[in-house]
């Protein structure tokens, strides 16, 4: 069975969070943005399901096809979900 994080050209996309003064983070890896808010962001990422925790918080970049995002706000806390990935909104929707 082939790991479902390899992309074309048999390379595997790797997740890392970097936190600049608890204002800035960096995350890559993302596959998709579930939802989100000034009070929280919710990634879906290559190690799982993955919620940001804050305030006045701000997507300020997005790049799906490269799995970066990029926040500023007030960052109070990282979690990951328990379990199996759940998938994007729409994907849940239309199963």
């Amino acid at each position: 069975m082939q790991d479902q994080r390899l992309l074309e050209g048999g390379r595997i996309r790797s997740h890392s969070i970097h936190i600049d003064d608890r204002r800035l983070i960096s995350v890559t890896g993302v596959k998709d943005v579930d939802s989100f808010n000034e009070q929280f962001v919710q990634l879906l990422t290559e190690a799982g399901e993955l919620r940001i925790e804050g305030a006045d918080l701000h997507i300020t970049k997005l790049n799906l096809d490269e799995g970066q995002v990029m926040l500023e706000g007030e960052i109070s806390a990282l979690e990951y979900a328990e379990g199996e990935e759940r998938g994007s909104l729409l994907g849940r929707i239309f199963r």
